[in-house]
């Protein structure tokens, strides 16, 4: 495993007991991941998914959790955590619980903060067709709307105030174009975020990793039958951003081409009118969507970039290659109004 913490079956089977799923029948480590340790876990009353988490501290992880409970109340194809029922939620107005309040939904196992939730069904669609991201949009716009009212308020982790304090940080193991691009593209950035159009962009939780192997599709079905979305995972990046950004990361991973980075414009007006159609963009987002997609490819450049020069012993196999949203970036800052064709009719509309 990517990154493994040796779990007891006897201390998994203490766990779902006391959280009422029963005894434990099976449990098996997951390969793969970058970030956490995870076992899928079977019990007498269904399968779940045991992470253990290796960098996020007990103090970070309530805001996830509880965020993945909340959108999973919703009706999201959201892995449920399940509560201890020993421990008390926070009570309080809406917009008054801190992000690190206790949470039911937190545990310990093997010394590290854990948490059990929901296996969900189906598999990750690694080449997906027009019709997949348009499954995806929509989806996205209803998570938007979802979590609206989360009751918990989190900035995004690894936002511009991590860029600014990273970049500096891997400076010295790329070459001078890489360089310049990367300090050009940080400055171009903090210019947007003082601008009066960013600060009209509507905000709330977001997803910020929904890459194609974070969601899962209905597998079997009919020949021919429009794909079914059937679970969004891994939500360990989440935080208070622009939804405009979100929406950046999924376009930057669901509709380029993988090889060269470059925009595909058949699965992004796809996406993109899906996502119009539950939640339409305002003219902030419609006029910022090129700098956002620049902004998301600069933020998986930089922490590829880090995890490839400064890797956490033992934390991972293989670290993503950052040429990649190198190239997104590159794409993004050449061909500016690659989303014109995409916004055109939906402006029309």
């Amino acid at each position: 495993m990517a990154v493994f913490t040796e779990v007891e079956f006897g201390e998994a089977d203490a766990l779902v007991q006391r959280l009422g799923m029963g005894a434990l029948r099976d449990l098996r480590g997951i390969e793969g991941g970058i970030e956490n340790t995870n076992y899928f876990a079977t019990t007498e009353s269904g399968e779940f998914v045991l992470t253990l988490f290796e960098r996020l501290s007990a103090e970070q992880l309530p805001y996830y959790l509880c965020l993945m409970k909340h959108l999973a109340g919703r009706g999201l194809p959201v892995p449920e955590p399940v509560a201890d029922p020993a421990v008390q939620a926070p009570k309080g107005h809406a917009l008054t619980v801190p992000a690190n309040a206790p949470c039911e939904l937190l545990h310990i196992v093997a010394g590290k903060p854990a948490a059990l939730v929901q296996r969900l069904s189906g598999h990750s669609e690694l080449a997906p067709t027009q019709a997949h991201c348009a499954e995806l949009g929509a989806m996205l716009a209803r998570m938007h709307i979802a979590a609206r009212d989360f009751p918990r308020i989190q900035p995004n982790l690894r936002g511009l105030p991590w860029w600014n304090e990273t970049v500096p940080v891997v400076l010295p193991y790329i070459d001078e174009p890489q360089a310049a691009l990367l300090r050009a593209e940080l400055a171009y950035q903090n210019h947007i975020a003082e601008s009066s159009a960013y600060a009209a962009l509507p905000r709330g939780p977001v997803h910020a990793d929904m890459f194609r192997d974070n969601v899962m599709f209905a597998t079997g079905g009919e020949p021919g039958s429009a794909p079914l979305l059937t679970g969004v995972f891994d939500f360990y990046f989440a935080g208070t951003d622009t939804w405009l950004f979100d929406l950046s990361v999924c376009l930057n991973d669901w509709a380029i081409d993988l090889a060269t980075g470059v925009h595909d414009a058949g699965r992004a007006d796809a996406l993109l009118s899906a996502y119009e159609t539950v939640r339409p963009l305002n003219a902030s987002e419609r006029a910022l969507l090129p700098a956002m997609l620049r902004a998301a490819a600069l933020r998986f450049w930089i922490s590829r970039l880090w995890d490839f020069h400064l890797p956490r012993e033992a934390s991972m196999l293989k670290p993503h290659d950052p040429t990649h949203f190198e190239r997104v970036l590159r794409q993004r800052a050449t061909h500016p109004h690659a989303m014109a064709q995409a916004l055109e009719p939906l402006m029309a509309a």
